[in-house]
């Protein structure tokens, strides 16, 4: 079993910056090749993919509505994944969830293995 907690949400205006950590615990990563992401809930709306990628970093996947504004980056003495959120938009508000399973693509494709219990952010104009 993993667990993954979430941290680092909160209440910012458009323009501004969060940045997201996801700290993962019960197997070790580094031996059991995981790879980590983000999807996210908006109110009303279905869950969306947002980021991922493999723990070794060979691999970095990001919604299209996002690239060029978030980045994804791992703390490999931590098993922690980063996400940083640059001039972020209404349209960012919701609920992220932290996930994780054996590759970026399955995780992106299929769905992960293990969820967070998810974050809020919330993005004012």
């Amino acid at each position: 079993q993993v667990q993954l907690v979430e941290s680092g949400g909160g209440l910012v205006q458009a323009g501004g910056s969060l940045r997201l950590s996801c700290a993962a615990s019960g197997r070790t990563i580094n031996t059991y090749h995981m790879a980590m992401g983000w999807f996210r809930q908006a109110p009303g709306k279905e869950r969306e993919f947002v980021a991922v990628m493999s723990w070794s970093g060979g691999t970095t996947y990001y919604a299209d509505s996002v690239k060029g504004r978030f980045t994804i980056s791992e703390d490999n003495a931590e098993n922690t994944v980063h996400m940083q959120m640059n001039s972020l938009k209404p349209e960012d508000t919701a609920v992220y969830c932290c996930a994780a399973g054996t590759t970026a693509t399955t995780i992106r494709t299929q769905g992960p293995d293990y969820w967070g219990q998810g974050t809020q952010v919330t993005v004012s104009s």
